[in-house]
């Protein structure tokens, strides 16, 4: 395969765009699994996506700093409602998630009904437009996941229920905007989902999993003119069934410790 001048000024952002999604989504993921509320990034994108085009709507400029506000808004809302619904109904909160995604998205549905571009518009919100990562954009996005990645290992467990929701919020209202709704989905659940059994190294694991999917998912959608958004979710997938069964193995083969 050869890459002209031209792919490379198109994949070497979009594959940054790769490299910062995956290095905060991995540790969010895993914290996602571990409290068992895989489906709260759908919700809280979806909604951050029905603040986009609300502020859209009322005309503000799509990368403009309103947008950025309202999508923030809107996923801080959403998260707050989800930090009281796990405390007042914890044992349906899976639940409650999966209906709060579903009004998300059929907001969105119903405010986009009188836009001629809506359907376009909406397949940005799912599949995204990563080939267009713009260096402005990825400056900003890399300082918020910057300081979402200070407070999450500067903290550790001491942020608590609320702040995670908070932070949840700030990295999927930059994310989805950046990449889609789907790959946000699938960069902070299948890597983490691939090294569960691992109980050294899990963290490095999947950040190379997450790597491995963009760089192919990129490759292969420009050598076969596909959508880069769907070729890398499904490059995250068969990365994250590679190394699956080899946490397996080595989990089998470990030795016993003496009783």
């Amino acid at each position: 395969m050869s890459l002209s001048a031209l792919d490379l000024s198109i994949l070497v952002p979009a594959f940054a765009a790769g490299l910062l999604v995956t290095a905060t989504h991995v540790p969010l993921g895993t914290q996602v699994l571990a409290r068992g509320i895989v489906f709260i990034d759908l919700a809280i994108a979806q909604i951050a996506g029905c603040g986009v085009i609300v502020a859209d709507r009322l005309g503000f400029p799509a990368q403009g700093f309103a947008v950025q506000v309202a999508a923030f808004v809107a996923a801080l809302g959403g998260a707050l409602l989800l930090t009281w619904s796990e405390k007042v109904w914890p044992d349906v909160q899976e639940a409650v998630i999966g209906v709060v995604f579903v009004l998300g998205a059929t907001a969105s549905v119903l405010l986009l009904a009188s836009n001629p571009h809506g359907s376009e518009h909406l397949r940005d919100l799912l599949v995204g437009q990563i080939l267009w990562a713009s260096p402005a954009r990825l400056a900003w996005t890399a300082l918020v996941y910057a300081a979402v990645l200070a407070a999450w290992f500067g903290f550790g467990a001491r942020i608590g229920r609320v702040g995670f929701y908070v932070l949840f919020a700030l990295t999927v209202t930059a994310s989805v905007q950046l990449v889609g709704l789907y790959l946000v989905f699938a960069t902070l659940i299948v890597p983490p989902l691939a090294t569960r059994r691992m109980k050294r190294g899990r963290l490095a694991a999947s950040w190379a999993i997450g790597v491995a999917g963009y760089a192919a998912g990129l490759l292969l959608s420009t050598e076969f003119d596909l959508p880069s958004g769907a070729v890398i979710v499904w490059a995250l997938a068969v990365a994250g069934l590679g190394w699956y069964p080899m946490t397996r193995r080595v989990r089998t083969t470990a030795p016993s410790r003496p009783s």
